[in-house]
């Protein structure tokens, strides 16, 4: 009976959370890393984007849906918004302490291990350069690397609506970046889940001299770690299935989530 109960328990679904689309980017990698797993992937787009929330309402929506996850069976949560695991994770790591709970911030870390001394462009919502916690992240390594934040306001809401390679966002991407002055760049950190999908636009401008870091790799192996760690990790040998869910619950909705899901693949 214990064993039947256990098996069941490494079978279960992992529950990843984002504030709209762009967790589906953490997913992807979420999927490379443990590709028999079962997920279920949950967007709030009917209030995002959460950046532009008091910190208390965010917390409250990202607890929220959290628990909704885990009644739906989750056995480890992914929260893959830079917003609310600022806001949340740390909440849902007392109210939870045995749930194995990964969130998401800016590759900042990669970057000054990988390239010391570089100058690196960190692109990010205005809200979140504004945290108290992307401070602190900044600080810790600003005597490895020259950091510079990026405020990217409406950049989110391309991906939102799916416009991932239009003329409208290259000028947008195009006029924001050359807003970056000043000696060369060496890097720039993806600094929200949303901006994975504008990855070869941003590449393009920048040219390949140009490194670009994203904390969903990182995200996803951590997962599989605690899940190994709590021997959750599933036994089966077949490929999992993923299950959309958005807060706007309709077809169209789910539709981008999918074409998301499987773009550039």
């Amino acid at each position: 009976m214990i064993a039947d109960e256990k098996q069941k328990r490494q079978s279960a679904p992992i529950g990843v959370f984002d504030s709209g689309m762009g967790g589906i980017s953490v997913l992807r990698e979420l999927v490379k890393v443990m590709p028999h797993e079962d997920f279920i992937y949950f967007g709030d787009s009917v209030n995002a984007p959460y950046g532009t929330k008091p910190t208390d309402q965010i917390r409250e929506l990202t607890i929220r849906h959290v628990e909704n996850l885990m009644k739906e069976g989750a056995k480890g949560i992914v929260v893959a918004c830079n917003t609310a695991t600022s806001a949340a994770v740390a909440v849902l790591r007392k109210m939870y302490p045995k749930l194995p709970l990964v969130g998401i911030e800016p590759a900042i870390k990669p970057a000054a291990v990988e390239r010391p001394g570089a100058r690196i462009v960190v692109m990010a919502t205005p809200m979140t350069i504004r945290q108290e916690k992307f401070c602190r992240l900044m600080a810790r390594y600003e005597d490895k690397i020259h950091i510079v934040p990026l405020p990217c306001p409406g950049l989110m809401e391309f991906v939102e609506r799916g416009d991932l390679d239009g003329e409208d966002l290259q000028e947008y991407l195009t006029k924001l970046l050359s807003q970056v002055d000043g000696e060369p760049i060496d890097g720039i950190v993806l600094g929200c889940t949303h901006y994975p999908f504008v990855r070869e636009m941003i590449q393009s401008i920048v040219g390949n001299s140009v490194t670009i870091y994203d904390g969903g790799p990182g995200t996803a192996r951590e997962m599989k770690r605690r899940l190994g760690e709590s021997d959750l990790l599933n036994k089966k040998q077949e490929k999992g299935t993923v299950k959309f869910y958005n807060s706007r619950n309709t077809e169209e909705e789910i539709q981008l989530c999918r074409s998301l899901f499987l773009h550039g693949k």
